[in-house]
């Protein structure tokens, strides 16, 4: 039998136990957004290095992966909550997590189509996404739903290799500005304002993405959010946000603890496992 956890009835001085994964570092912009408004946690991140990226793998594989990652986390910090803080890992495993663990607050990560179909001026929006996203049931019939509703012309793009780079700090080299122009281009010429980030790597190459438009953009990304409704869903179960914050990085393979810190813009242990 699985084990789960509950935080029905708390005490105040018991913190929230909260798992983040991703195949990457790319779901710490969703922890720094976490971090930004809930008090009284201990944070989990496993980035799933060794798989990364997630975005080139069979639906089947990557259920593998999140499912073996829920249990750890489960088995070694009993957490309250889960955010699966990668849009491919949701659109493959989420519907199974929730399933498997019905005691745990699970919450994932989608593309923001939504408020980009309702922010864009010119009725132009670009989708940057893996594969896998791109190819998800659920953001097929999310993007097939708001077009019926609103004449909004969608322009998707794939980016195979633009997490690697992002993971290997290669963040404003001439290759990865070289990849953002060829993906960028038609959506350039077209006049697209607002562009989806529908990866949590991609918040992280914002810059070099407006650089590359020569404008500013509307960049819709989901950590704000995801860490809203997970300080929702945690107060209906009665956590207090007020008390100290705390947090462990797990690795499966090696990370540059510099992207780390950059992004969280603060020091966080950091192990490296196997699971």
């Amino acid at each position: 039998m699985k084990k789960t956890s509950s935080i029905l009835n708390p005490q105040s001085s018991i913190p929230l136990k909260i798992g983040v994964f991703d195949s990457g570092l790319g779901g710490l912009t969703v922890v720094k957004a976490i971090v930004s408004l809930i008090r009284g946690a201990e944070i989990f991140y496993v980035a799933d290095t060794k798989n990364a990226p997630y975005g080139e793998k069979t639906p089947e594989e990557i259920l593998l992966f999140s499912l073996k990652i829920t249990q750890f986390l489960i088995d070694i910090h009993h957490i309250d909550a889960l955010v699966v803080a990668c849009n491919t890992a949701t659109s493959a495993a989420i519907k199974e997590i929730r399933k498997e663990y019905p005691d745990l607050i699970v919450i994932g990560t989608e593309p923001g189509i939504k408020p980009a179909f309702e922010q864009t001026e010119t009725g132009k929006v670009g989708v940057l996404a893996t594969p896998a996203t791109l190819k998800g049931e659920k953001y097929q019939q999310l993007a097939n739903t708001l077009s019926s509703q609103r004449k909004v012309t969608l322009y998707e793009q794939a980016c195979p290799g633009l997490v690697e780079q992002i993971e290997n700090g290669e963040i404003h080299t001439e290759k990865t500005k070289a990849m953002l122009e060829k993906w960028l281009a038609p959506m350039r010429a077209s006049d697209v304002d607002t562009i989806v980030l529908g990866c949590t790597h991609y918040p992280l190459v914002s810059e070099v993405i407006e650089h590359v438009m020569q404008r500013r953009m509307n960049l819709i990304h989901t950590g704000d959010a995801i860490a809203k409704r997970l300080l929702s869903l945690s107060r209906e179960n009665g956590h207090e946000n007020r008390g100290k914050l705390s947090g462990i990085l797990y690795t499966t393979d090696k990370i540059s603890k510099s992207i780390v810190y950059n992004i969280l813009g603060r020091e966080i242990e950091i192990q490296e496992i196997k699971i």
